[in-house]
Protein backbone atom coordinates (compact mmCIF):
# COMPACT_ATOMS: atom_id res chain seq x y z
CA UNK A 1 0.00 0.00 0.00
CA UNK A 2 1.49 3.58 -0.81
CA UNK A 3 2.25 6.41 1.31
CA UNK A 4 -0.50 9.24 1.18
CA UNK A 5 0.71 12.90 2.04
CA UNK A 6 -2.24 15.65 2.41
CA UNK A 7 -2.29 19.01 3.52
CA UNK A 8 -5.75 19.46 6.18
CA UNK A 9 -7.01 21.49 9.13
CA UNK A 10 -8.05 20.28 12.38
CA UNK A 11 -11.42 20.30 14.15
CA UNK A 12 -11.67 22.89 16.87
CA UNK A 13 -13.39 19.91 19.07
CA UNK A 14 -11.51 17.09 20.68
CA UNK A 15 -11.75 14.22 18.81
CA UNK A 16 -9.74 10.75 19.28
CA UNK A 17 -9.37 7.65 17.41
CA UNK A 18 -6.60 5.05 16.56
CA UNK A 19 -5.44 3.41 13.14
CA UNK A 20 -3.89 0.79 11.39
CA UNK A 21 -1.34 3.04 9.68
CA UNK A 22 1.37 4.93 10.90
CA UNK A 23 0.97 8.75 11.13
CA UNK A 24 3.14 12.48 10.86
CA UNK A 25 1.91 15.16 11.79
CA UNK A 26 3.15 18.87 11.08
CA UNK A 27 2.18 21.65 11.85
CA UNK A 28 1.85 24.70 9.04
CA UNK A 29 0.05 27.67 10.17
CA UNK A 30 -1.51 27.46 14.13
CA UNK A 31 -1.75 25.09 16.64
CA UNK A 32 -3.14 22.02 17.48
CA UNK A 33 -3.09 19.95 20.86
CA UNK A 34 -2.42 16.31 20.84
CA UNK A 35 -1.85 13.57 23.28
CA UNK A 36 -1.11 9.12 22.15
CA UNK A 37 -0.99 7.17 24.81
CA UNK A 38 -0.71 9.52 27.30
CA UNK A 39 2.07 11.32 25.87
CA UNK A 40 0.69 14.97 25.33
CA UNK A 41 2.11 18.32 23.91
CA UNK A 42 1.66 20.71 21.23
CA UNK A 43 2.03 21.20 17.57
CA UNK A 44 3.15 24.51 16.35
CA UNK A 45 4.08 25.89 13.05
CA UNK A 46 7.38 23.78 12.04
CA UNK A 47 6.68 20.91 14.73
CA UNK A 48 4.95 17.60 15.05
CA UNK A 49 4.63 14.49 16.09
CA UNK A 50 4.72 10.53 15.48
CA UNK A 51 1.44 8.28 16.16
CA UNK A 52 2.21 4.90 15.43
CA UNK A 53 -0.19 2.58 14.19
CA UNK A 54 -2.81 1.38 16.52
CA UNK A 55 -2.20 4.14 19.18
CA UNK A 56 -5.41 6.00 21.00
CA UNK A 57 -4.58 9.55 20.10
CA UNK A 58 -6.95 12.73 21.24
CA UNK A 59 -6.38 15.72 18.83
CA UNK A 60 -7.92 19.39 18.87
CA UNK A 61 -7.10 22.35 16.13
CA UNK A 62 -6.90 25.67 18.14
CA UNK A 63 -8.14 28.22 15.39
CA UNK A 64 -7.36 28.65 12.07
CA UNK A 65 -5.05 25.91 12.04
CA UNK A 66 -3.61 23.68 8.76
CA UNK A 67 -1.57 20.38 9.10
CA UNK A 68 0.85 18.32 6.58
CA UNK A 69 -0.28 14.46 7.91
CA UNK A 70 1.78 11.87 6.10
CA UNK A 71 -0.49 8.24 6.66
CA UNK A 72 2.51 5.33 6.10
CA UNK A 73 1.09 1.94 6.47
CA UNK A 74 3.64 -0.61 8.07
CA UNK A 75 3.81 -1.78 4.04
CA UNK A 76 4.42 1.57 2.49
CA UNK A 77 7.62 1.85 -0.05
CA UNK A 78 8.89 4.22 2.26
CA UNK A 79 9.14 1.69 5.28
CA UNK A 80 10.12 -1.04 3.44
CA UNK A 81 12.63 -2.49 1.46
CA UNK A 82 15.87 -0.85 1.81
CA UNK A 83 14.01 1.80 3.76
CA UNK A 84 13.12 -0.41 6.31
CA UNK A 85 15.73 1.65 8.77
CA UNK A 86 12.57 3.97 9.33
CA UNK A 87 10.17 1.85 10.75
CA UNK A 88 12.15 2.91 14.40
CA UNK A 89 10.56 6.27 13.82
CA UNK A 90 7.37 4.42 14.74
CA UNK A 91 8.85 2.55 17.68
CA UNK A 92 7.23 5.07 20.06
CA UNK A 93 4.99 8.29 19.88
CA UNK A 94 7.10 11.20 19.92
CA UNK A 95 6.91 15.05 19.51
CA UNK A 96 9.98 16.85 17.29
CA UNK A 97 10.97 20.17 15.78
CA UNK A 98 12.32 20.61 12.34
CA UNK A 99 15.54 22.39 12.20
CA UNK A 100 16.60 24.64 9.37
CA UNK A 101 17.18 21.87 6.47
CA UNK A 102 14.45 20.36 7.07
CA UNK A 103 12.72 23.59 6.99
CA UNK A 104 13.63 24.11 3.93
CA UNK A 105 12.27 20.51 2.55
CA UNK A 106 9.04 21.25 3.71
CA UNK A 107 8.35 24.07 2.09
CA UNK A 108 9.57 22.13 -0.99
CA UNK A 109 7.21 19.41 -0.40
CA UNK A 110 3.66 21.51 0.82
CA UNK A 111 4.49 23.46 -3.19
CA UNK A 112 5.13 19.99 -4.73
CA UNK A 113 1.72 18.81 -3.47
CA UNK A 114 0.17 21.96 -5.25
CA UNK A 115 1.28 20.60 -8.67
CA UNK A 116 -0.62 19.30 -11.39
CA UNK A 117 1.80 16.49 -11.42
CA UNK A 118 3.37 16.15 -7.87
CA UNK A 119 6.09 14.15 -7.43
CA UNK A 120 5.07 10.16 -6.14
CA UNK A 121 4.09 10.28 -2.65
CA UNK A 122 6.27 7.55 -1.61
CA UNK A 123 9.48 9.09 -2.55
CA UNK A 124 8.51 12.17 -0.72
CA UNK A 125 7.72 10.37 1.85
CA UNK A 126 11.15 8.43 2.04
CA UNK A 127 13.27 11.11 1.65
CA UNK A 128 11.19 12.72 4.63
CA UNK A 129 11.14 9.94 7.06
CA UNK A 130 15.01 9.52 5.74
CA UNK A 131 15.88 12.78 6.99
CA UNK A 132 13.47 12.84 10.14
CA UNK A 133 14.98 9.56 11.23
CA UNK A 134 18.90 10.64 10.62
CA UNK A 135 17.87 13.58 13.18
CA UNK A 136 16.50 11.54 15.91
CA UNK A 137 18.84 10.65 18.85
CA UNK A 138 20.30 7.25 18.92
CA UNK A 139 20.91 5.53 21.87
CA UNK A 140 22.86 2.56 20.36
CA UNK A 141 24.99 2.75 23.43
CA UNK A 142 22.96 1.72 25.72
CA UNK A 143 21.19 -1.20 23.22
CA UNK A 144 22.82 -3.99 24.82
CA UNK A 145 20.60 -3.85 27.95
CA UNK A 146 18.43 -6.61 28.11
CA UNK A 147 14.71 -5.96 29.37
CA UNK A 148 13.03 -8.19 32.05
CA UNK A 149 10.18 -10.03 29.73
CA UNK A 150 9.53 -11.82 33.16
CA UNK A 151 8.68 -8.91 34.66
CA UNK A 152 6.91 -6.54 32.21
CA UNK A 153 4.66 -9.94 31.73
CA UNK A 154 4.09 -10.15 35.52
CA UNK A 155 3.64 -6.34 35.74
CA UNK A 156 1.04 -6.48 32.88
CA UNK A 157 -0.51 -9.70 34.66
CA UNK A 158 -1.13 -7.52 38.00
CA UNK A 159 -2.57 -4.48 36.28
CA UNK A 160 -4.55 -6.33 32.89
CA UNK A 161 -7.89 -4.49 33.86
CA UNK A 162 -6.39 -1.19 33.61
CA UNK A 163 -5.55 0.97 30.32
CA UNK A 164 -1.84 0.62 30.37
CA UNK A 165 -0.06 2.13 28.22
CA UNK A 166 3.63 1.44 26.63
CA UNK A 167 4.68 4.71 29.36
CA UNK A 168 3.09 3.21 31.52
CA UNK A 169 5.60 -0.14 31.09
CA UNK A 170 9.00 1.95 30.52
CA UNK A 171 8.14 3.33 33.34
CA UNK A 172 8.15 -0.13 35.19
CA UNK A 173 11.28 -0.48 33.32
CA UNK A 174 12.79 2.45 34.52
CA UNK A 175 13.43 3.44 30.73
CA UNK A 176 12.34 5.93 28.72
CA UNK A 177 9.01 5.42 27.01
CA UNK A 178 11.22 5.81 23.28
CA UNK A 179 14.23 3.83 24.78
CA UNK A 180 11.85 1.26 25.82
CA UNK A 181 10.00 0.58 22.43
CA UNK A 182 13.35 0.27 20.93
CA UNK A 183 14.76 -2.03 22.99
CA UNK A 184 11.71 -3.80 22.84
CA UNK A 185 11.37 -4.07 19.59
CA UNK A 186 15.01 -5.21 19.15
CA UNK A 187 14.88 -8.13 21.70
CA UNK A 188 11.18 -9.45 20.83
CA UNK A 189 10.43 -8.54 17.20
CA UNK A 190 7.37 -6.65 18.14
CA UNK A 191 6.29 -3.35 19.52
CA UNK A 192 5.27 -2.74 23.33
CA UNK A 193 1.63 -2.03 22.07
CA UNK A 194 1.34 -5.12 20.31
CA UNK A 195 2.82 -7.36 23.05
CA UNK A 196 0.06 -5.59 25.01
CA UNK A 197 -2.47 -5.94 23.02
CA UNK A 198 -1.89 -9.56 22.63
CA UNK A 199 -1.69 -10.54 26.43
CA UNK A 200 -4.94 -8.40 26.92
CA UNK A 201 -6.22 -10.51 24.19
CA UNK A 202 -4.97 -14.21 25.38
CA UNK A 203 -6.43 -13.20 28.85
CA UNK A 204 -9.95 -12.03 27.69
CA UNK A 205 -9.81 -15.39 25.48
CA UNK A 206 -9.11 -16.92 28.59
CA UNK A 207 -12.19 -15.40 30.16
CA UNK A 208 -14.33 -16.00 27.16
CA UNK A 209 -13.61 -19.88 27.29
CA UNK A 210 -13.41 -20.56 31.29
CA UNK A 211 -16.63 -18.04 32.39
CA UNK A 212 -20.12 -17.15 31.46
CA UNK A 213 -19.37 -13.55 32.41
CA UNK A 214 -20.28 -10.86 29.63
CA UNK A 215 -18.34 -9.48 27.20
CA UNK A 216 -18.56 -6.25 28.20
CA UNK A 217 -17.29 -7.07 31.74
CA UNK A 218 -14.40 -9.20 30.17
CA UNK A 219 -13.61 -6.06 28.58
CA UNK A 220 -13.60 -4.63 31.64
CA UNK A 221 -11.54 -7.35 33.17
CA UNK A 222 -9.15 -6.93 30.09
CA UNK A 223 -8.07 -3.10 29.78
CA UNK A 224 -10.43 -2.74 26.76
CA UNK A 225 -12.44 1.00 26.33
CA UNK A 226 -15.26 -0.56 25.72
CA UNK A 227 -17.24 -3.79 24.30
CA UNK A 228 -17.06 -2.90 21.01
CA UNK A 229 -13.19 -2.08 21.25
CA UNK A 230 -12.34 -6.13 22.45
CA UNK A 231 -14.27 -7.05 19.47
CA UNK A 232 -13.14 -5.27 17.08
CA UNK A 233 -9.42 -6.49 18.24
CA UNK A 234 -10.42 -9.96 18.62
CA UNK A 235 -11.98 -10.20 15.20
CA UNK A 236 -8.75 -8.40 13.70
CA UNK A 237 -6.62 -10.52 15.17
CA UNK A 238 -8.60 -13.64 14.76
CA UNK A 239 -10.33 -13.73 11.90
CA UNK A 240 -13.53 -14.35 14.23
CA UNK A 241 -15.64 -12.46 16.95
CA UNK A 242 -15.61 -13.46 20.37
CA UNK A 243 -18.97 -14.90 20.50
CA UNK A 244 -17.65 -17.80 18.23
CA UNK A 245 -14.96 -19.12 20.88
CA UNK A 246 -17.85 -20.14 22.87
CA UNK A 247 -19.79 -21.81 20.08
CA UNK A 248 -16.87 -23.49 18.90
CA UNK A 249 -14.58 -24.53 21.77
CA UNK A 250 -11.80 -25.84 19.30
CA UNK A 251 -11.13 -21.89 18.97
CA UNK A 252 -9.55 -21.52 22.39
CA UNK A 253 -6.61 -23.09 20.95
CA UNK A 254 -5.73 -20.44 18.43
CA UNK A 255 -3.03 -17.67 19.70
CA UNK A 256 -2.02 -14.37 18.11
CA UNK A 257 0.97 -15.69 16.29
CA UNK A 258 -1.18 -19.05 14.46
CA UNK A 259 -1.54 -19.14 11.05
CA UNK A 260 -5.12 -17.91 11.04
CA UNK A 261 -3.40 -14.92 12.86
CA UNK A 262 -4.75 -11.34 10.41
CA UNK A 263 -3.01 -8.90 12.49
CA UNK A 264 0.87 -9.14 11.48
CA UNK A 265 2.29 -8.54 15.39
CA UNK A 266 5.26 -9.87 14.25
CA UNK A 267 5.96 -7.18 11.41
CA UNK A 268 9.01 -5.64 11.31
CA UNK A 269 7.30 -2.52 9.21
Amino acid sequence: MSSAIRLTPLDNTIKHHAHDFHQIVIGLDGHADFEIEGLGGRIAALSGCIVPANHLHYYEGIGTNRQLIFDLPDDAPALTGSHRGHARLFDAPRFFALDAPLRVYLRFLVRELTQPQPAPGDLLAATFLGCLNARMPDNASQRSRRIDLAAIDAYIGQNIERRLSVTDLARHACLSAAHFSELFREQTGVTPYQYLLRQRLTAARQLLADSPLPLGEIAARTGFASQSALSHAFRRVYGHPPGHLRRRPSLAHETPSSPRHRLKLSSHG
